[in-house]
């Protein structure tokens, strides 16, 4: 039979695969590559049976699953390998195992059916890899986590006006640097990745453990957002239900549980009790200004560490709003205070400019060649600093189980006993009308009990 060479030319040129069955077997089969022709053909073996690939002979066979990839066979002495073959780019191809053939027991080895669903899903692998490090470094959860630290630690200092670690740094350092989680590379993370990581925050309270989550979620998600053209476009989804959010059990864990809701007399001797610590530990007011506070305001110990001396006003504090949530909003809540707050803040503000932390404590240095401590700089109160004079001040209040937060608890009861609207108790405290209701429900209906009780009047004369 004559062929028309040309003829076959001008129509490999149009397609990108031609099949041309000859009966001398002069052509079997052309591939074109990102419009260039292969430099060998390819014939196609018969590898779909185990009988089929029997009658091969030693050696490796392919066969197209794709135009750019191929499935192959390498016959051994016993039983054969899979292989898979890809286009990767200028005339490149990568080549890998897939695994043994099911050419003698079929348990434990690939099929036919198999390997090519092996060789599709390596393939897409492989590529996603491939972007993944291009025009960068791999992006990893550990690089994610570091760069959103980065960019948190930045903002507080900013805030602070000092270099200083965010909650966010000592959280992701503690509980994600160093897992498992923190080697996977995000083009490939799963939702099992981070279902399998959040089995290790079992034992954690629910709402450490979702302030966990979140950080890490918003560290991802920040990382995606800025290689969204080197990752996949499902990652968002994948971060969004592998880090749902931990869902309460039962009727619902009550954060304001009632023996953290205080008397006045118990705040009391909370504020006397970190009185007598100030003045044994020769503290000059810094501890007793910073509890006293804490009961006055309702503020959480974050916003009140960011007080300046020019919040201070005359019947008030300008309490700083918390860095939660997103939007604009007001940057300080007008606070009502009494006379004997602001009289145990004068010391605090005398002689300081207006933009200066209002609430500071010692810092000690020890002695060069003694044990003796002394007195060094002033300084912003950190995170953890309470926590050691707390453990004094319970005890000398004779309240061994209550925290900082309850003075806190206690105010926003207070607000609500004093039967204030709870949208204002909810902007005093710096939180929304819905938090009051589900935290604080119990209050809430013990003082519209009462408001309804002073409604009753006598009918029967």
């Amino acid at each position: 039979m004559f062929i028309n060479v040309f003829y076959i030319n001008k129509i490999r040129n149009q397609c990108s695969l031609l099949f041309v069955d000859v009966h001398r077997g002069i052509f079997d089969r052309y591939f074109t590559i990102s419009g260039t022709a292969m430099a060998k053909t390819l014939k196609e073996a018969k590898l779909t049976t185990p009988n089929a690939r029997k009658e091969l002979k030693s050696g490796v066979h392919w066969r197209s699953i794709d135009p750019e990839i191929h499935l192959g066979y390498r016959k051994g002495i016993r039983a054969g390998r899979w292989l898979v073959r890809w286009y990767s780019g200028e005339g490149k191809y990568q080549q890998a195992t897939l695994g043994t053939a099911d050419d003698v027991i079929a348990e434990g080895t690939l099929s036919y059916a198999s390997a090519e669903k092996a060789a599709r899903k390596h393939v897409t692998a492989a590529r996603l890899e491939a972007r993944a490090k291009a025009g960068g470094p791999l992006m990893t959860v550990a690089l994610a986590v570091e760069q959103y630290v980065e960019m948190r630690d930045a903002t507080d200092t900013k805030r602070a006006g000092r270099k200083t670690r965010s909650n966010a740094s000592q959280r992701l350092g503690k509980h994600v640097t160093g897992t498992p989680l923190s080697a996977v590379a995000l083009h490939a993370l799963t939702e099992q990745d981070l279902k399998a990581w959040r089995t290790g925050l079992s034992e954690m309270k629910t709402a450490t453990e979702n302030r966990l989550i979140s950080d890490l979620k918003a560290a991802l998600n920040a990382a995606w957002q800025n290689n969204r053209n080197r990752l996949r476009s499902d990652t968002p989804t994948i971060i969004k239900y592998g880090l749902k959010a931990a869902q309460v059990h039962g009727d619902g864990e009550e954060i304001a549980r009632e023996n953290q809701i205080l008397t006045d007399a118990e705040v009391g001797r909370l504020i006397k009790a970190a009185q007598i610590v100030d003045n044994g530990r020769n503290w000059d007011g810094d501890l007793y200004r910073i509890v006293l506070l804490l009961a006055a305001t309702g503020a959480r110990f974050s916003q009140l560490v960011r007080l300046r001396v020019a919040d201070v006003q005359e019947s008030r504090l300008m309490v700083p709003t918390s860095n939660k949530g997103r939007g604009t909003r007001a940057s300080r809540i007008a606070v009502p205070v009494g006379k004997d707050v602001l009289q145990a803040l004068v010391t605090a503000t005398q002689g300081r400019a207006g933009e200066e932390l209002l609430l500071m404590r010692w810092r000690h240095k020890q002695r060069a060649g003694s044990i003796e401590w002394a007195r060094d700089t002033r300084g912003p109160w950190q995170p953890t600093e309470l926590t050691p004079p707390w453990q004094e001040i319970r005890r000398i209040a004779e309240m061994a189980d209550v925290i900082p937060y309850a003075l806190r608890h206690s105010s926003i009861v207070r607000g609500i006993r004093a039967n204030l609207p709870i949208r204002l108790v909810a902007a005093l405290h710096d939180t929304s009308v819905q938090m009051i209701e589900k935290h604080y429900a119990r209050w809430i209906v013990d003082g519209l009990d009462e408001l309804a009780a002073r409604a009753i009047v006598p009918l029967v004369h």
